[in-house]
């Protein structure tokens, strides 16, 4: 289905892997087992590769490493020594990782535009899988990687955790309580969602692109082509890359892409949309440049029950409550025009418990939390956002078929094409 490595030393790289003699802790379960830690290697070492749930993941043994950057490996190569993990595999190329059979679990941490791509080649090598946010830049993608994760039985994990952890942006809480208050329809059905500045929530506009780029030499250790991979040739210019590649359509929607699953899958698990997607989705914005992500203004999506989701770019919506149904509003910090709300909520039932342990998931094959059907679902709220942005107005959309509505334009952004020879 895909595209091996046709360099000439790949197999001769890829037999250097017989020096790491750790046998995978699928194979070597059990009480008796020499090691019952979950083995995994990193693909991609840039900045998101250092945080916590990455290099730093103590759960597992971290044993390899790559990136299409000499530069990053090499900081790769000490960071691993400096967190204990010892002298680790490190290669360029992550075909190379994908061949290891003693890797039970890889991190996807490269930009967007790989996301799908190395997801599905994880899954058809039998990897289980710790993908960065969004899940993947186009409908299309996801699609695939949904299918490549059923079909090969794997595990899948999307790198967002607020809809089960932490406290959710500038809304005072984590998301359990505002859960409850929706379920139990509180506010009454169907609600609207406003995510922006006034909530609690940053568009980050700043990752726009820019347009003036001139061409420039490639870094002698950085292998330019491999990191396109399937997206379009365009000459080097340090700004597509590394730190500020989210500016650019090719790798990923701007500030949109870099947050957008971030606040709203939460939102998707208030308003019971695991399972579906918005129905048609409305753009105010300006005219889009072809290569670099600009602002929006607002976009509307709305779903077949009558819920809204409204992404407020411009501020005109700041005062907006974040939760607003027929019998009442809340806002940050669960301020509510529903009288004794505060009183009621411990009365409210409980969410439904949620898979969050990661490595449990893995040992026992159990689905975790943040999976790839509902994080393809709240990355596709992201997806349709930018479809609509590049076209400069909005569409109709299928949640079934995942096709746009009688519109081929609008299909052409849902499943773009990749770069040869990269294919899903």
């Amino acid at each position: 289905m895909h595209s091996m490595s046709n360099r000439r030393d790949f197999l001769k790289k890829a037999s250097a892997l017989a020096l790491f003699n750790i046998a995978p802790a699928h194979v070597l379960w059990g009480e008796t087992a020499p090691s019952n830690q979950l083995t995994r290697a990193l693909i991609g070492f840039g900045g998101i590769a250092h945080s916590a749930n990455h290099l730093g993941y103590r759960d597992t043994r971290l044993i390899a490493l790559c990136d299409p950057d000499g530069a990053h490996v090499k900081d790769g190569i000490a960071q691993a020594e400096k967190n204990g993990y010892g002298k680790i595999f490190t290669c360029k190329d992550f075909r190379e990782i994908l061949a290891m059979p003693d890797v039970d679990i890889v991190h996807i941490c490269t930009p967007p535009h790989w996301h799908g791509l190395i997801s599905y080649m994880a899954a058809e090598a039998g990897k289980d899988i710790w993908c960065e946010k969004p899940m993947t830049r186009t409908i299309g993608e996801g699609r695939r990687v949904m299918e490549a994760v059923k079909a090969n039985g794997r595990i899948f994990r999307l790198n967002t955790w607020f809809r089960f952890q932490s406290s959710f942006y500038g809304f005072g809480t984590d998301v359990r309580p505002i859960k409850k208050i929706a379920q139990s329809r509180a506010l009454g059905w169907p609600l609207r969602a406003v995510v922006g500045e006034g909530q609690g929530f940053s568009l980050k506009f700043f990752w726009s692109g820019m347009t003036n780029l001139t061409p420039q030499p490639i870094p002698q250790d950085f292998d330019y082509d491999l990191w396109l991979g399937p997206a379009p040739f365009k000459p080097y210019h340090r700004h597509r890359t590394h730190g500020t590649f989210r500016g650019y359509w090719d790798y990923d929607g701007g500030g949109l892409g870099d947050m957008g699953q971030h606040y709203l899958d939460p939102v998707q698990y208030l308003l019971e949309k695991d399972d579906t997607s918005p129905i048609h989705i409305d753009v105010d914005c300006p005219l889009q440049h072809p290569d670099a992500v600009g602002s929006f203004r607002r976009i509307t999506y709305t779903y077949a029950d009558g819920c809204q989701i409204t992404l407020d770019g411009d501020g005109s919506l700041k005062s907006a409550p974040f939760l607003e149904g027929p019998k009442g509003a809340l806002w940050p910090n669960l301020r509510s025009d529903i009288p004794n709300l505060s009183k009621m909520l411990p009365e409210m039932p409980e969410p439904a418990p949620q898979q969050i342990d990661f490595v449990d998931s893995v040992k026992r094959r159990r689905t975790f939390a943040l999976n790839e059907k509902n994080g393809f679902r709240s990355c596709t709220i992201v997806n349709l956002g930018t479809v609509a942005m590049r076209l400069g107005r909005g569409f109709d959309f299928d949640p079934v078929t995942l096709h746009a509505v009688n519109d081929p334009a609008a299909d052409r952004f849902i499943y773009q094409p990749m770069r040869a020879p990269w294919v899903m």
